[in-house]
């Protein structure tokens, strides 16, 4: 008897330094994960600041200098700081004589492998775009991935046509993907064979944002010529 109440004793004892252990492990791992974020927080964020540099000098070849302009709740641009987080970020740029030499405009949705994040050129004068690079892809390598590789799909965006009507609030035409090939109108994008739902995520990004900000950019055009 007095053996099986040594064991009843020393079990719990044990039992209760394991758990202490383990919360310690815990908390040591939970402050090695905090500081390692924080350490190397900066450095993602630079390096995410330069491959978006990178991108915009890519849609707005020849640029200098930039501005950073959101969108508020009032469906207004203003200028803004880089870090700002506003859901929707376009990009002016100006050659060494301020003028503007064209648009970069953010932009995102739902692709075959999860969200799309991408950035085109935008021309307020021959309203087109005219440039397109992706950010953020998670598409399938050797099909999805395509429409950041495939020259005849970068082709689609050297002069991809979303002018306005009279009124300069609704796109003449939307934005349509056909299939490859069969593109016969300006403001068609001739799709990927075999990765369809890829570039028709492509296609509806574009449609989605140019019908917002083509008509927002017009209507502001004269301040994003300031520079």
């Amino acid at each position: 008897m007095q053996t099986m109440s040594q064991a009843d004793t020393t079990e719990p004892t044990i039992s209760l330094k394991m758990l202490k252990a383990m919360v310690g492990i815990g908390i040591v791992c939970a402050c090695l994960i905090a500081l390692t974020f924080e350490y190397t927080l900066p450095r993602i964020e630079n390096l995410k600041a330069e491959a978006l540099n990178k991108a915009i000098s890519i849609v707005i070849p020849g640029m200098v200098t930039k501005k950073t302009f959101g969108v508020d709740r009032n469906n207004n641009l203003l200028e803004v700081n880089n870090k700002d987080k506003s859901p929707h970020l376009l990009y002016a740029g100006y050659d060494e004589n301020g003028k503007l030499m064209g648009l970069a405009v953010e932009a995102s949705g739902i692709g075959f492998g999860g969200v799309l994040r991408i950035l085109y050129g935008y021309d307020p004068e021959k309203q087109a775009i005219t440039g397109f690079h992706v950010l953020e892809s998670k598409e399938t390598p050797g099909l999805g991935d395509k429409i950041e590789k495939s020259s005849d799909f970068l082709e689609n965006f050297r002069a991809l046509d979303v002018s306005l009507n009279e009124d300069n609030v609704t796109l003449k035409h939307k934005i349509t993907v056909v299939k490859n090939g069969a593109k016969k109108n300006p403001w068609e994008i001739d799709g990927i064979t075999g990765a369809t739902i890829s570039s028709r995520a492509i296609g509806n990004i574009l449609a989605d944002s140019t019908r917002q900000m083509a008509p927002l950019i017009n209507r502001h055009k004269s301040n994003l010529e300031k520079n």
